[in-house]
């Protein structure tokens, strides 16, 4: 049995803060897609299990799997 080559995925996750403790994420270009972690790199690490089973039931269903277009975040700064 021969196995599927891997190919690297790469996308842009946001980790909100959450009041209560712990960071919320989610990853646009995967509608849907939203997870959670205690401290910023459990939130990373609980995105990448997040996105891995996502693509992979895109796989099982013979779906598309977005790739993500060239993204920037800045801050901008202002004085009203």
């Amino acid at each position: 049995m021969t196995k599927a080559k891997s190919r690297i995925y790469e996308y842009t996750a946001f980790l909100e803060a959450n009041k209560n403790g712990g960071y919320t994420v989610t990853v646009p270009a995967l509608p849907g897609l939203v997870t959670e972690g205690g401290d910023p790199n459990d939130a990373r690490d609980m995105a990448k299990d997040a996105i891995r089973c996502y693509i992979e039931g895109l796989k099982k269903a013979k779906q598309a799997i977005p790739v993500e277009m060239e993204t920037a975040q800045v801050k901008v700064s202002i004085t009203a």
